[in-house]
């Protein structure tokens, strides 16, 4: 290969590169420049001003739908990562052929469409209420169709860090007189911590952008997309300025990531 033709790719290879990230922050960038104008119209400029900040926080009923979102959306993912993380280890720890089959057996919810997810666990909420089991649709129907359809990604997650796991670890644990609980608490947990902060990651930002799922099992509660959908009066201006901070977040979210990684790895190495 000469210098010429791999100079040329290298070119056609960054080009491409810049072109997909243009296509995929452009639209989120114009987005936060259309937060600070109190335009009704979308896509029209007529000032700057931070008046769609202000409505937002002075809006009961999007303030009342991001408090639900956030909070079923953290619960869920820290029930998902505990349940998530022993299913897998359970799962890695089986013979082979009824690993594979109990693996893909979780990701059901993974490839299933969510609106059968969605009807499913509205069914069943229904059929527990009819035989007069005290349940109702709100917050506890919300976060257990949650964390159901949200497991199986934290599992994903958490099974990659077991294959590369060190398989004498815990042999060496119980060698050393530690009991089966306490070495796997205290050897074999701290080295799936990445993969479950990635699977708790995943599983909030998955719980949080869900509309499906909540739609049929929220009841009088409203999560963000819910109430986008169920305003009369169109997508609210507000919400040009609630998807900016949502954004934000998960951008300083993913920095503070990046750099605990980069420190992690610098670590290990030296």
């Amino acid at each position: 290969m000469t210098k010429r033709t791999e100079t040329t790719k290298k070119i056609i290879a960054r080009s491409i590169v810049i072109g997909m990230l243009i296509l995929l922050y452009f639209p989120l960038m114009l987005l936060i420049v259309f937060s600070f104008t109190p335009s009704v119209a979308m896509g029209s400029w007529s000032g700057f001003s931070f008046s769609l900040y202000r409505d937002l926080f002075n809006n009961s009923r999007a303030m009342e739908a991001v408090r639900t979102t956030f909070l079923v959306a953290a619960i869920s993912s820290a029930i998902a990562v505990i349940l998530g993380t022993f299913t897998a280890i359970g799962i890695f720890n089986m013979k082979k052929n009824k690993q594979e089959l109990s693996l893909a057996g979780t990701q059901i919810t993974v490839i299933n469409a969510e609106i059968v997810t969605g009807i499913a666990f509205a069914t069943l909420f229904v059929a527990m209420m009819n035989i007069n089991i005290p349940i109702r649709f709100g917050y506890v129907t919300l976060v257990i169709a949650h964390v159901m359809f949200i497991t199986p990604f934290v599992i994903l997650a958490v099974m990659p860090r077991l294959y590369r796991l060190n398989p004498n670890l815990y042999e060496a644990g119980l060698d050393l007189g530690a009991g089966p609980m306490k070495t796997m608490f205290t050897v074999v947990m701290p080295q799936l911590i990445p993969g479950m902060i990635s699977g708790f990651a995943l599983a909030f930002t998955i719980s949080l952008d869900d509309f499906v799922v909540s739609s049929f099992n929220t009841g009088h509660l409203n999560t963000i997309s819910t109430w986008l959908y169920n305003s009369r009066q169109g997508i609210p201006p507000e919400s040009r300025a609630l998807s900016a901070l949502i954004f934000a977040l998960a951008f300083i979210a993913l920095v503070v990531l990046y750099i605990k990684n980069k420190k992690s790895q610098k670590a290990f190495r030296g």
